[in-house]
């Protein structure tokens, strides 16, 4: 018999943790602390400046136009990175602009990233007031490449002035749904605003370039997603069933036309007759100098006579008479009236065989013959005359 092994139950571990900051803390389940809002820095966290141990640096180029606006706007650049530590060089032979931290100066050690970001959108023309907003701590930035998302050209600018729509109404109605501003310029788009703005920024100019769904769809969509939002009922609730779906249509494409492939031959083209060629086959190329001037001159004659002809024939034209048509006009109305007068008489003469024809029809013997005591009706009509 096989013996009954008792196995006591091992208390459960800890789950374990890799590192010290792993551990749970006091405040994670604390309902008051908001964890998405972006916390102001103050420069009081870091008096002493000692958080940098080395200087950081970034650098962007920047196209050829808009090397005097950046010239014209640099003072105020300047100004805005010297007020957080921050030094800038703008150079215009490399045609680069260059930030780097100052380390006894800095305070907020992620201001360098701002910076970089601020070069950046100025390299794709954002206006340097627009710019500097970037650093401030609640404003965010975003660069969206659409360049590579379509091939053809032509195709390329048609979506990408899709987001702008007529006198730049779509693209100012995005600026509004979302909060970001939008500047949309060669191959990028630059956003600037929250978190959430530019996450819906980008699905929005992704979809448009890929053709997925049009610019106004989405800003239905949020114009929808604002109103809920401000319903504290539908607040927490799913909004599929009220937000609209649009299903893409096949729109009929115009068929390429298909060139006809000719036979194919192993054997290249016969090589069109060369001037030489041309000159040996009419014996022109074995005539001296004076006789060939002498023929190219009876050729400018010939032409010649044949312009002033045809010249003249143009001139003549317009002193040609033209076809008298008036005569033509009367016969043709004289021989309708002849045709209608021939046609009431010949009904007249109808109209009156018909007319004879009853009246003899229409005789009736009785009237004319009088009964023995009774006189003739032609005698008692006149009797009722009189």
């Amino acid at each position: 018999m096989e013996e009954e092994i008792d196995v006591a139950e091992e208390p459960k571990r800890p789950p374990k943790h890799k590192g010290k900051h792993d551990k749970p803390k006091p405040w994670d389940d604390d309902p008051n602390i908001d964890r998405w809002t972006v916390q102001k820095f103050d420069p009081s966290w870091n008096e002493d400046g000692n958080s940098l141990t080395e200087d950081t640096s970034f650098s962007t180029l920047f196209p050829q136009y808009r090397e005097k606006y950046l010239q014209e706007a640099w003072p105020i650049v300047r100004g805005a990175l010297k007020e957080h530590g921050i030094n800038c060089e703008l150079n215009l032979v490399e045609g680069s602009m260059t930030v780097t931290t100052n380390r006894r100066k800095v305070r907020d050690p992620y201001i360098i990233i701002k910076a970089r970001d601020l070069i950046k959108l100025l390299s794709r023309s954002v206006p340097a007031p627009q710019a500097i907003k970037i650093l401030n701590d609640e404003m965010q930035c975003d660069i969206i490449k659409i360049g590579g998302l379509v091939r053809n050209k032509e195709r390329f600018v048609k979506r990408r002035q899709r987001l702008v729509g007529p006198n730049n109404s779509t693209l100012k109605a995005l600026e509004i749904l979302t909060g970001c501003y939008i500047l949309i310029q060669g191959n990028t788009v630059s956003a600037m605003g929250s978190f959430k703005g530019l996450k819906q920024v980008r699905r929005i100019v992704e979809d448009c370039m890929t053709n997925k769904l049009y610019p106004v769809y989405h800003v239905k969509i949020l114009m929808l997603k604002k109103e809920l939002s401000e319903n504290p009922e539908l607040a927490n609730e799913n909004w599929d069933r009220f937000l609209p779906k649009f299903k893409k249509k096949n729109v009929k494409q115009k068929k390429v036309k298909s060139k006809e492939k000719k036979p194919y031959t192993p054997f290249p083209p016969e090589q069109p007759p060369s001037k030489v060629d041309i000159q040996l086959e009419t014996g022109e190329y074995f005539l001296s100098d004076k006789k060939k001037s002498a023929r190219r001159w009876q050729e400018g004659q010939a032409k010649q006579a044949e312009k002033t002809a045809e010249s003249k024939r143009r001139r003549e034209e317009a002193f040609v008479p033209p076809k008298e048509t008036g005569m033509q006009n009367t016969s043709v109305s004289n021989d309708e009236d002849n045709n209608v007068t021939a046609m009431a008489k010949s009904l007249k003469e109808k109209a009156k065989e018909l007319g004879k024809r009853k009246s003899f029809e229409k005789i009736d013997p009785k009237t004319y013959i009088a009964a023995p005591g009774e006189p003739s009706s032609q005698k008692k009509s006149k009797k009722s005359k009189k």
